[in-house]
């Protein structure tokens, strides 16, 4: 599944959301990563994030498609990081 996880986090917990996140999926923009998991692997990032977050100070949305053809992405302005597909 094709998954989009924003958070809003106090500030003392940013940088070890952000480093945990970042071992599943790809950061598009600030408090934003998106990328292809397994359920599995998503059981374990909402786990993860239970264990680092304080459920009555922070904020963590879950976005879930089938996949990203399911998802229509229009980017405007700058692309802060953009994700390249290579082919062998």
């Amino acid at each position: 599944m094709y998954v989009l996880i924003v958070y809003d986090v106090e500030e003392k917990r940013v940088a070890k959301v952000l480093k945990f996140l970042r071992k599943y999926l790809n950061w598009i923009q600030n408090s934003v990563f998106e990328g292809e998991v397994t359920e599995a692997q998503l059981t374990e990032i909402k786990m993860g994030l239970k264990k680092i977050t304080n459920k009555e100070q922070d904020s963590i949305i879950i976005f879930k498609a089938r996949n990203q053809k399911w998802l229509n992405k229009e980017i405007m302005g700058k692309e802060k990081n953009p994700i390249t597909n290579f082919l062998d």
